[in-house]
């Protein structure tokens, strides 16, 4: 059943890519398995699914532990606090929630510490929502700027997280406004920093999402269920 999901939702992402002239292999599939249990995580990546995010830490490296042996892309895409971004960086492929040039300056001396360069993003609250994490896109080319100076993360784009709503077309208008920031950034021509990543897009809005540029779409409730948020 869960493959069967998958392949439902890459074939949206085909029709959705079709649509607008995109070539369906610029969009991965990142499928949100958090509070989900092992086993569905190892039938998904069975049916060759590579790329799961996760909200937590600990959740996500105990499943990166247990998963060791299967070349899985691990994707943070919770809030990170600063006190656990050295395990984040431990184990994650992309970290999508930076929020603060202090968390980046975190993660860019963890990553130090270990010898690697990490990926971010960095996370915008486009719609403006106070129960929202993220920075406004006011404040957002700053940000950058300070984060192109650090040498342990290479910041790859930007995520938001959309509101919810009934009608998928209208979060258009936010995806289309993050879009236009990554093209406004790459067009300053800011050292060391040249982005391409769009994170942006959930199960009810994907679709929208991926006609508006997204690279990486987080589906997690149609794939797996809905969630058992009291774990």
């Amino acid at each position: 059943m869960i493959n069967e999901r998958i392949a439902e939702v890459r074939e949206q992402i085909r029709l959705h890519c079709e649509r607008v002239g995109r070539d369906p292999s610029e969009v991965t599939l990142i499928a949100v398995s958090k509070t989900k249990p092992l086993s569905m995580v190892l039938e998904a990546a069975e049916g060759g699914q590579i790329d799961f995010g996760e909200n937590k830490v600990q959740e996500m490296c105990e499943k990166h532990s247990l998963a060791s042996d299967m070349p899985l892309r691990w994707h943070l895409i919770g809030h990170l606090q600063s006190n656990k971004a050295k395990k984040a960086v431990s184990v994650s492929t992309m970290i999508h929630s930076v929020d603060s040039i202090a968390l980046a300056k975190d993660i860019d001396r963890h990553a130090a510490q270990l010898g690697k360069v990490q990926d971010i993003l960095l996370e915008i609250n486009v719609a403006g929502e106070e129960s929202k994490f993220g920075i406004t896109l006011a404040s957002a080319e700053d940000i950058v700027r300070e984060i192109a100076k650090l040498t342990h993360v290479r910041l790859r784009g930007f995520m938001t997280v959309a509101p919810f709503v009934e009608n998928a077309e209208d979060n258009r208008v936010h995806f289309r406004a993050l879009k236009n920031f990554l093209v406004d950034i790459n067009a300053k021509n800011i050292d060391n920093i040249n982005v391409d990543v769009l994170s942006m897009g959930m199960s009810g809005d994907y679709g929208v999402a991926v006609e508006e540029g997204a690279t990486h779409v987080r589906v997690g409730t149609y794939i797996f269920g809905h969630r058992d948020y009291t774990i």
